[in-house]
């Protein structure tokens, strides 16, 4: 789950965390107010879930409250396009008013899950305003990693050893230390599975602030933080990601136009790859559970077909815990909710009571095409769609 720099901001400040001062407004009469309270200089930015808002027009330096308004003014209601919202971009509904603070430098902080050793890492660079991606590309070398043991939290001469590796010295690199130590500890105690400071400030004084905050969590885990489930902002997510975790289901949209629809999250990702081993190109992940019922089959196909990108769908299911043919009934049901469907339907089912499940289809009034192999099935389904690229 993603939420919104301010929030995230809101969160580290609980764990003391050092950040501007600053105020979330809708209303661009608001952020004057806001501005002249903050000192008659301020930062405008805009509040989506995307970064790279700077380089898009979403944050905008004000030199006083007048400014403030008829910046926020622009800000609120544009169509925000950056490198990570696509070229549909994303509507602006807020922003945020900070007070405008003197840079004498940018780093970088971040704090994400190291698989190989199976261990969180603090990541942070010299090269802060950048995408860390573009900085390992660029230069590796300017990475600083320091894994630490998440039972005991980062220890003191680590987070120090990150403050001297950045080549901090002095009362700036005992902050810096002690905002790492501060930052892991936020990290920690929410179930995050990133949090990004991107630039991290050093003010001309040698203070060290959060100048951006990005902060998102672990979705499993969210049952021991209600109150980081009510800032889950739906506006900012795929409508139809949303629908599905209506229903339970696990749901995420894709690029391509083959919509998949599969009992288990290893034979969902199977399909994907077999897809693409035949040209096609997935249009989703949907898992509707091991032990799927023939609702939540019924709702998992209505969000399938409402994707307009999708041409085709491939339904693959194994019937271990579930019987294939409710799922076969599920599917069925479905396509008379919705009065049918023109696009092609593919179906492979294997499993308990996998005979039955095939009759349904074949009694139905649809025409769906039956395959009895995976490989059979990714064939028939990307032959369907328009054949490979």
């Amino acid at each position: 789950m993603k939420i919104h720099e301010y929030q995230a901001k809101e969160i580290l400040r609980r764990f003391g965390v050092p950040t501007p001062r600053g105020e979330v407004t809708a209303d661009a009469a608001e952020a004057a107010r806001i501005c002249e309270e903050l000192g008659g200089r301020c930062v405008v930015k805009a509040q989506i879930h995307a970064g790279g808002r700077g380089k898009g027009g979403g944050v905008k330096l004000a030199g006083s409250p007048e400014e403030a308004s008829e910046v926020a003014g622009q800000i609120l209601g544009m169509q925000l396009v950056t490198p990570q919202t696509g070229e549909e971009g994303q509507l602006v509904r807020k922003v945020l008013i900070e007070e405008a603070l003197e840079i004498a430098s940018e780093l970088y902080l971040g704090i994400t899950l190291d698989r190989e050793l199976g261990k969180p890492v603090v990541m942070a660079s010299a090269s802060g305003g950048m995408a860390i991606e573009e900085v390992a590309a660029e230069n590796p070398d300017a990475i600083v990693r320091q894994p630490y043991d998440p039972h005991l939290g980062i220890q003191g001469f680590e987070a120090r050893s990150v403050a001297r590796r950045l080549g901090l010295t002095g009362r700036t690199a005992r902050q810096a230390a002690r905002f790492v130590s501060l930052l892991v500890k936020a990290h920690q105690h929410t179930d995050a599975t990133l949090s990004e400071i991107n630039p991290l400030l050093v003010t001309g004084d040698g203070d060290v602030l959060a100048l951006d905050a990005k902060m998102n969590f672990d979705s499993s885990a969210l049952f021991r933080h209600s109150d980081i489930v009510e800032m889950r902002d739906l506006d900012e997510e795929e409508p139809l990601e949303v629908e599905a975790s209506r229903h339970g289901l696990n749901y995420i949209k894709l690029d391509g136009t083959i919509g998949c629809m599969v009992n288990g999250a290893g034979l969902a990702m199977a399909t994907m790859d077999i897809i693409k081993l035949y040209g096609g190109e997935p249009a989703n992940f949907l898992d509707v559970g091991g032990s799927a019922s023939q609702e939540a089959v019924q709702s998992a196909f209505r969000i399938l077909v409402s994707d307009p990108s999708v041409d085709a769908v491939l339904i693959n299911i194994f019937g271990g815990i579930a019987r294939t043919d409710r799922i076969a009934a599920g599917v069925v049901a479905a396509l008379e909710d919705l009065g049918g469907v023109s696009i092609p339907v593919v179906v492979r089912l294997e499993g308990t009571n996998v005979e039955r499940g095939r009759e349904i289809l074949q009694e139905a009034a649809h025409d769906f095409s039956v395959a009895t192999t995976m490989a059979e099935a990714a064939e028939k389904v990307v032959a369907a769609s328009g054949g490979a690229d």
